[in-house]
């Protein structure tokens, strides 16, 4: 299952919000803070990250494409990827890829897809002043 949103803002912008562990508690409603030793994540990046209940949980970057796609493992099991493709010059698709058997993740990952659409509005809008 995946969950799909059109965005009105470059993909590079998309995508720097998505790779950038600083944001992640910005626009992830399931995480807290994150505990990682790279700032922009990449291919093998591990670090953990502290749910909004309070749970530390480890993390590991198991797939990693500039500027295309990431996906994940937290806690030792696939979680979402992460996919943005460009469908002109100020807009996108963001997926999240959401692994067979977690399909009630989705109301979490559209939340988040909400949020970074936000954000990244927010930070094309800054650019263009």
């Amino acid at each position: 299952m995946d969950v799909v949103r059109l965005i009105e803002a470059p993909a590079e912008t998309v995508w720097k919000i998505l790779i950038d562990t600083d944001q992640w508690p910005l626009w992830g409603p399931s995480v807290a803070r994150v505990d990682c030793p790279q700032r922009l994540i990449s291919a093998g990046v591990k670090g953990r990250v502290k749910t909004v209940v309070g749970l530390w949980l480890p993390f590991e970057i198991t797939a990693f494409e500039e500027p295309v796609y990431w996906h994940w493992k937290v806690g030792g099991i696939p979680a979402t990827g992460h996919r943005v493709t460009a469908k002109g010059p100020n807009r996108c698709e963001l997926v999240f890829e959401i692994p067979f058997g977690a399909f009630p993740y989705a109301i979490i990952c559209r939340r988040a897809a909400e949020n970074i659409a936000r954000l990244a509005k927010k930070e094309s809008g800054a650019l263009l002043r």
